[in-house]
């Protein structure tokens, strides 16, 4: 049985000083719950350190004392991610305090309770993906004994004891901050319908061959590549003033207000990756129009049309539609054409100005038929060379 805390209590309550001894482990008693089998002892007092927190509810007693009824209050364990556990004794009063924080918001009219439901979703989704990610990566390799004759639990317990506090106020400075940037996007908005269906450029990043890949290389090694590229792509996006949006293995879909900041990173990113011998050749293909934006993902004809872009683009290359071309045209980062470039400067020089200084060109390809997008007139994205 399995039974994960709202974390809305993680670190609040600290366990006692403890060096690698494993008697200054606290300890904890095995509970058993509907007949099952009581948890691993070390797992308990892993859960009680980190929930700050003793089991003392049922899933029916922790929503009684929240005030909400059982029916709401397995809406949100599950949006939460948790597992049904019956009437087990597993719960804290963590739990109960979170039931009883997300039911007031509804009470008080600045949730409904879909929406409710949701936050609880996203949360547990990011975070859920956050723990796994911490324990796999970092406390693994940080928990193996660090000599002979030392066990797991004499490491494990007084390590997370130390991290606790320090990942819970990391983690709720960065969401902060993320928070701070969205809420500055959103109020940019020219209208209310813009804050939830918004322009943006979006696009998708994709490792050539990757199927291929799979079959050659060994798991480890394909892990490393993967882990390489997410961290680049990551890293391009963030620094050039894009978002990532999703990581999918051998892709990654980000997005920006910006039709310049969107080529801009595309083209980093296919310069940088065909720098790096370890790398498979990328592709690339962006679009710009109407997005619909949901817990923190992307939806719509705008989203499509970039991965089918994708899908067609030349290995090393970045492939836009035709409203990302128009933007690029209209926001003077690009020509329509060179002709149209040598005319500028021409007119420029003739006045005694400086000729306009495009960032990028534009080379139409041929049409051709998308499946499911109808027709579309790609267009080839490149660096301009004065």
């Amino acid at each position: 049985m399995t039974v994960d805390d709202t974390g809305s209590g993680a670190g609040a309550q600290r366990g006692p000083e403890a060096g690698t001894d494993a008697s200054a482990i606290p300890e904890v008693e095995d509970e058993k719950a509907d007949g099952e089998s009581a948890k691993n002892p070390l797992a308990l007092q892993l859960e009680q350190l980190i929930l700050g927190a003793d089991r003392r509810y049922t899933p029916f007693q922790a929503a009684r004392s929240a005030g909400v009824s059982m029916e709401l209050a397995s809406r949100f364990w599950r949006a939460m991610g948790f597992p049904d556990i019956g009437q087990a004794k597993a719960l804290t009063e963590a739990d109960v305090l979170a039931l009883r924080r997300l039911a007031g918001l509804v009470e008080a009219g600045l949730l409904s309770e879909a929406m409710a439901v949701q936050v609880a979703r996203s949360t547990g989704q990011t975070t859920a993906r956050l723990a796994e990610w911490q324990i796999d990566s970092f406390l693994e390799g940080l928990t193996e004994p660090p000599e002979p004759g030392m066990t797991r639990t004499e490491v494990t317990y007084p390590l997370i004891e130390l991290l606790l506090p320090e990942l819970e106020e990391f983690l709720v400075y960065v969401w902060r901050r993320q928070l701070a940037a969205a809420t500055g996007r959103v109020v940019q908005a020219a209208d209310d319908e813009e804050m939830v269906d918004r322009r943006l450029a979006v696009g998708f990043a994709d490792l050539v061959g990757f199927t291929r890949l799979t079959r050659r290389m060994e798991e480890e090694e394909l892990g490393e590549l993967v882990e390489a590229f997410e961290t680049t792509a990551a890293d391009l996006v963030a620094a050039h003033g894009g978002r990532l949006i999703k990581t999918l293995g051998d892709e990654v879909l980000y997005a920006a207000d910006d039709a310049g900041v969107a080529a801009e990173i595309s083209l980093r990113l296919i310069e940088t990756m065909a720098n790096d011998e370890t790398m498979p050749e990328l592709r690339v293909g962006i679009a710009f129009g109407t997005v619909t934006t949901r817990m923190g993902d992307v939806f719509g004809t705008t989203v499509n049309l970039a991965s089918r872009l994708t899908s067609i683009a030349p290995r090393d290359a970045v492939l836009v539609d035709g409203a990302f071309a128009e933007e690029l045209m209209r926001t003077g980062d690009a020509p329509a054409s060179e002709a149209q470039a040598a005319e500028a400067a021409a007119a420029a020089e003739k006045e005694g100005e400086e000729p306009p200084s495009y960032r990028f060109a534009l080379q139409p390809m041929w049409q051709r038929p998308v499946r499911g997008l109808g027709v579309v007139e790609p267009w080839l994205l490149a660096r301009r060379t004065p």
